[in-house]
């Protein structure tokens, strides 16, 4: 389900550069608006229906529709090398480790199946942009933990998983949202948009931890809502809310993809 993420996203989209540290705040604003989060999200959807409907070399696909998507798109926050990079037509990565290869992964986990051929996906939509170990790790942690999630794991076994394998401990939310501070990198926002997650209580109350720490709102609360969303599902009316956000071309592919994989 591709809706956690996209939630996520519109709720953070305002307190990106203007954050709040309480939990106490509307879900959505008119204000609210689809970031390079929910549209990088939907790329790699489309590319791995494509791969998987047709087979084919995954990682030209997701570089593909990405450009595609971007560019028919192109005033939706992007990095500045990304956005480089989805104009370009060198199609090599650039040692990135940004976040933006954790946000947008969480269609690997819901795709794969197997916790093997999650990171396989999630290394091939990934490495195409973002090629650094930092964003590779952060894009398969975050696609491994939607792919437990859907799987029927429980939060506790969720974070055993991520200390074990990927990041270790993380400070509590009532910690983060004291000393929490922006930060773009996979390293500086995976493991406290997991502990969002892990604290949670449903769907809503995960998001609202993640906006609640600071920091790349958008970024923080698409990744907590991508696995918060695969744990809980995503309530019918917060989801029909979050529709009229996104765009026409955008919901086709949402909608095919929620009919084909979920």
């Amino acid at each position: 389900m591709l809706w956690g993420a996209i939630v996520g996203d519109i709720v953070g989209s305002i307190y990106e550069f203007d954050n709040i540290r309480t939990k106490d705040f509307p879900l959505f604003s008119p204000c609210g608006f689809i970031t390079d989060d929910t549209c990088m999200t939907i790329a790699v959807a489309d590319a791995l229906l494509k791969w998987r409907r047709d087979g084919g070399d995954l990682s030209d696909l997701a570089r593909r529709s990405m450009r595609t998507i971007g560019r028919q798109f192109p005033d939706k926050s992007y990095g500045f090398r990304f956005a480089r990079w989805l104009d370009s037509y060198d199609s090599e990565p650039y040692d990135s480790w940004g976040n933006g290869a954790a946000m947008r992964v969480s269609a690997a986990g819901w795709v794969g199946r197997s916790l093997s051929e999650v990171k396989r996906l999630s290394y091939m939509v990934t490495s195409v942009s973002h090629d650094h170990i930092e964003a590779i790790k952060g894009a398969e942690a975050t696609a491994v933990a939607v792919f437990l999630a859907r799987t029927g794991r429980d939060k506790a076994e969720i974070g055993r998983h991520i200390i074990k394998n990927y990041y270790g401990a993380c400070l509590p939310v009532s910690e983060l949202q004291k000393s929490y501070r922006w930060d773009a990198s996979c390293q500086g926002t995976v493991p406290q948009a997991l502990q969002c997650f892990i604290e949670s209580t449903d769907f809503e109350d995960a998001i609202r931890n993640a906006i609640s720490i600071g920091g790349d709102s958008d970024t923080i609360a698409a990744i907590t809502g991508a696995v918060a969303g695969a744990y809980y599902g995503v309530p019918a009316d917060i989801q029909a809310t979050a529709r009229k956000y996104v765009p026409d071309t955008l919901l086709e592919i949402v909608d095919r993809f929620e009919s084909i994989v979920v």
